[in-house]
């Protein structure tokens, strides 16, 4: 839905505009509306945005009063007016181009959608100067042989404008990204870069007059601190000030003699090696979120599973208790065996209140109820879990006989490890022809007195290349896993102080190492 075009909007448009054009007007070449930056076009460009052809007359009106205010109309009444005309075109079939793709999204998210944009912008502004500057030949304002150099000028004026200056006139124009770049760029932080980027320009351009751009290379260092920071919205802001205020230096210095349109070229170049960075900080940002919020998917999927298998027990008793205690009350069951079934009930209901809050702590905060665990105890919870699946797939479940080791650990969070490990071992075997299929689990004491426990399967192994990427995100061994059990894994163990790896073989290999306590 376009927008409407208030009073408000037709005033101040063209006196932003002028406002624009006047600050800017520096190094004309032969007085006319060539100039090496040009930042009122973006601003039309991204009124045009807003607002659709509604946007052709108060342009329109801004060029005249530009030619006149600002310029003189060197071109006489008839050829500014044909200029205007023809400017408003271009500039209206370049904003009407542009409008396909970039008028309800962030301008330059993605590095295909800016090269989508330069490449638009700069086909377009091609083709407007062309039209501009046939109309000025036919005033005679063009010198012989000059038309090409007067091309050139005025679409680099232009593209750099656009360039430069569009992005961040976009991001001021919507509520919603002024409100994106206030948060990116509204730092204490910010200030620090922009102090840097003028003692930059001091040491550079003190002398701008006869600068020859030698050390402009370091104007580069508050641009990609600003784009490595804050991204594409902190990268908007600083190209934008640094070029505010390279033009603020020549005109103030009055050095007509500068090669401004060679300094602008650098300073468009500037503004792309910021913003190609700003995009990459801000993809690699997304893609992180996105994975914590996948990571915390996969893991609330892991606290149901615990959840299922914890509560199994408590829930169990609680209904066997709960059936003593209506045949009791049926049996007339008044003293002290009902009250000891009750006693039980409460204590069952208390450990399934423990198993859910200590499941919860863990996968919200990482936090650990440290407690000591028997090395038996642990690999205890194999059996219970995968006895039943082994017998039905055929598979050879061995427990070996563990040390008298004690871990200080968290029971829950370790078995929730071991459940992982042989399930997937599990996965692995089920391709295995049957009575060759093979899961053993054993633990060690190590000569450091640690203690070691292996899940060791007959599936067929994890490769080299395999066991360096398998404990990263979504690398999975199996066609129908994500890849993120063996993550949430490694993060419990090595929130314990421990290490798990997978070893290379020809069968598979799971190991993890504890720190480990003399049993008393």
């Amino acid at each position: 839905m376009i927008p409407t075009l208030s009073r408000t909007h037709l005033y101040w448009f063209p006196a932003l505009y002028l406002l624009l054009d006047w600050a800017t007007y520096i190094d004309p070449l032969y007085g006319l509306n060539i100039t090496p930056w040009n930042p009122d076009t973006a601003l039309g460009l991204v009124y045009w945005l807003h607002f659709g052809r509604r946007a052709a007359i108060p342009w329109f009106i801004a060029l005249v009063l530009g030619e006149i205010l600002v310029r003189g109309m060197s071109a006489g009444p008839l050829f500014t007016v044909l200029g205007a005309v023809a400017l408003t075109m271009g500039y209206g079939l370049l904003g009407e181009g542009l409008r396909r793709n970039f008028s309800t999204r962030v301008m330059i998210d993605s590095r295909s959608r800016l090269t989508l944009w330069l490449a638009v912008v700069a086909a377009g502004i091609l083709l407007n100067s062309v039209a501009y500057i046939c109309v000025l030949s036919m005033s005679g304002q063009i010198p012989a042989g000059q038309w090409a150099l007067a091309v050139w000028r005025f679409a680099i004026g232009d593209a750099v404008g656009v360039v430069v200056s569009m992005p961040l006139l976009w991001m001021l124009a919507s509520e919603n990204n002024r409100e994106r770049l206030r948060e990116a760029v509204w730092r204490w932080e910010s200030l620090g870069y922009l102090a840097l980027a003028c003692i930059v320009l001091w040491a550079v351009f003190g002398y701008i007059a006869s600068s020859e751009f030698k050390h402009f290379y370091f104007v580069f260092l508050p641009v990609i601190w600003a784009a490595a920071r804050q991204g594409v919205y902190g990268a908007a802001a600083i190209v934008f000030s640094v070029q505010l205020a390279i033009v603020t230096l020549v005109k103030w210095n009055n050095a007509v003699d500068i090669e401004v349109s060679e300094l602008q070229m650098l300073d468009a170049m500037l503004a792309l090696v910021g913003f190609f960075i700003g995009i990459a900080v801000d993809e690699r940002k997304q893609v992180a979120d996105e994975l914590k919020h996948t990571l915390r998917l996969a893991a609330a999927g892991e606290m149901a599973a615990a959840l299922a298998h914890e509560l199994n027990q408590p829930i169990t008793a609680l209904t066997a208790y709960g059936k003593a205690c209506e045949h009791l009350l049926e049996r007339g069951e008044t003293g002290e065996l009902l009250k000891g079934a009750i006693q039980r009930m409460l204590v069952e209901s208390n450990r399934a209140t423990e198993v859910v809050r200590r499941l919860r702590d863990f996968f919200r905060t990482g936090a650990l109820r440290l407690e000591p665990v028997q090395a038996a105890t642990l690999l205890a919870c194999v059996p219970s879990q995968f006895l039943a699946q082994c017998r039905e797939q055929g598979v050879e479940l061995t427990i070996e006989r563990a040390p008298d080791k004690v871990v200080l650990a968290d029971r829950i969070q370790l078995e929730l490890v071991l459940r992982n490990l042989v399930a997937n071992a599990l996965d692995s075997v089920a391709a295995q022809p049957p009575g060759q299929r093979r899961i053993t689990v054993l633990a060690q004491t190590m000569p450091d007195g640690k203690l070691r426990v292996t899940v060791e399967d007959s599936g067929t192994g994890v490769s080299a290349a395999l066991a360096s990427r398998l404990f990263e995100p979504f690398v999975s061994s199996k066609a129908s896993g994500l890849g993120l059990g063996l993550v949430l894994s490694r993060a419990i163990v090595e929130a314990h102080g421990g290490e798990l790896w997978a070893e290379v073989a020809d069968y598979g290999i799971f190991r993890f190492i504890l720190p480990a306590l003399e049993a008393e």
